[in-house]
């Protein structure tokens, strides 16, 4: 028979097995990383990953990584998904997206810029220059000029070549997994246009912080914002626990807030990996016919174990610290294979 006893006993713990912290994980065990370390999305992310570890490895703050580290795909003329050499809208115009979150919680980000070839670089001002989180479009560009940004032609040859290329069909339909093939080039018709690069990082501190850029959707109708530049769907970051970045099709992420979920989850208790896997499935309950698109999912906690998962087989991440710099890891995936090919 229960007694009052036992359900005050009961009504006590309920609480704290709510909150129980990430050192109590559960779920499937990811890879366990050295601190300081950097995480990133895409086997792009090792050129990213070396350059942040630059600074990590001096001490330095792991802010200040994550800045450094998404300017080199931002930079990168073959990168047709992340910064100036990004592909248009339908209209032909570059727009860029990116945030980052510091390990107090601070915030910026810029969307739908124009202009401005280092967005990373303007959502930091955002965030340490502003009383706001983000800026977007004209005010975004505006903001960037006055703080000493160079304003530059992004639409390069190519990509203008690949865009006059796209209208002759105007047909629209992203394609899973493109940055496993070659960054996108090549694009005739439109199929290789879409992807970002987040990425993580743990100074020698302990502390945490976050980056996500990206050029958006290629051949996107004029305007459209994807999850990157969201503080809560393309990237979070909780000092307290870890964090968390998205990639694919942004839409799907900013619906069930994915990366704020993934690091909640971790708060619960859950590992990264399963946190990951969890945030896919939510995905794939609300949306059956999400399973022909593709949502990866990176996270770190705070002792530094990593883990990942994704709608559909072909999503990968990058890994660095002191016992390697290049090191890439295939994510796990709901489906072996893209349904219906």
């Amino acid at each position: 028979m229960t007694d009052r006893r036992s359900i005050l006993k009961a009504s006590l713990l309920a609480p704290a097995l709510l909150a129980r912290p990430a050192s109590a994980a559960t779920g499937p065990a990811g890879i366990q990383m050295k601190l300081p370390c950097v995480v990133s999305t895409w086997p792009f992310g090792v050129a990213a990953n070396k350059a942040a570890w630059t600074v990590l490895s001096k001490g330095g703050r792991a802010l200040d990584a994550v800045e450094t580290g998404v300017k080199i795909p931002e930079a990168d003329m073959k990168n047709h998904t992340v910064g100036r050499a990004g592909y248009p809208d339908r209209d032909g115009h570059v727009t860029l997206d990116a945030c980052i979150m510091d390990e107090h919680g601070n915030a910026g980000s810029v969307a739908a810029m124009e202009f401005i070839a280092h967005p990373i670089s303007v959502a930091r001002a955002v965030m340490e220059k502003t009383p706001h989180v983000m800026l977007a479009g004209e005010g975004a560009t505006q903001f960037a000029i006055e703080q000493g940004f160079k304003r530059e032609e992004l639409l390069t040859p190519e990509s203008k070549k690949a865009w006059q290329e796209w209208l002759k069909t105007a047909k629209y339909k992203p394609e899973a997994n493109i940055e496993t093939k070659s960054y996108g080039l090549g694009v005739p018709g439109g199929a290789k246009n879409h992807d970002t690069i987040g990425m993580l990082a743990i100074d020698a501190k302990g502390n945490l912080s976050g980056a996500c850029t990206t050029s958006g959707m290629a051949w996107k109708v004029r305007g459209r914002v994807g999850d990157s530049p969201i503080i809560g769907a393309g990237l979070y970051v909780d000092n307290e626990v870890g964090g968390a970045t998205s990639t694919g099709v942004g839409e799907e992420v900013m619906r069930s807030v994915g990366s704020f979920l993934v690091v909640e989850l971790m708060r619960q208790g859950m590992s990264p990996q399963a946190a990951c896997k969890a945030a896919v499935e939510r995905i794939l309950k609300k949306n059956p016919g999400a399973k022909t698109e593709q949502v990866g999912y990176l996270a770190i906690n705070k002792k530094g174990e990593v883990g990942a998962w994704a709608i559909q087989k072909g999503f990968s991440y990058s890994l660095c610290d002191q016992t390697s710099q290049d090191r890439i890891v295939p994510g796990q995936a709901f489906f072996e294979a893209t349904p219906g090919n």
